[in-house]
């Protein structure tokens, strides 16, 4: 029985060619989110619409930097310390949308730089990016 042991101990690891497929990072595979999908800007139903923001905040002036397929990038002029990038994140996001400050929440990303911003009113996705890419160009 040792004599069995010894040999089973001393035996070639097998690595791959098991009658299974070996599970692993799936590079096949769709990316997950509807927001990577659809873009920076999606309906959240209900008379709400999300936009998911790259935030850079302590630069001189407010403005937005550029719109990718991910993200609006937005040049926040606060400090990164005690919400004061996100007070003024909303704040610029609800003076070139044209709404109330208060229809502009962060939902999510609050000590993060990729933050989703949520938008209480009942437009459509397009008409949002429309406003953000002319404000970008400008």
């Amino acid at each position: 029985a040792l004599a069995g042991f010894r040999r089973w101990l001393a035996a070639p690891v097998r690595v791959g060619g098991g009658a299974m497929p070996r599970k692993g990072k799936g590079a096949g595979k769709e990316p997950a989110g509807p927001a990577t999908a659809a873009g920076p800007v999606v309906a959240a139903g209900a008379g709400c619409v999300r936009v998911t923001v790259r935030a850079k905040p302590g630069s001189r002036c407010s403005a937005i930097t550029d719109v990718t397929a991910e993200a609006v990038g937005v040049a926040i002029a606060a400090p990164p310390s005690e919400g004061e990038a996100n007070a003024e994140l909303c704040r610029y996001l609800s003076k070139v949308l044209e709404v109330k400050k208060s229809e502009v929440t962060l939902e999510k990303g609050g000590k993060s730089r990729d933050k989703v911003v949520k938008i209480l009113i009942p437009m459509t996705p397009d008409e949002i990016l429309e406003k953000l890419k002319k404000e970008a160009s400008s």
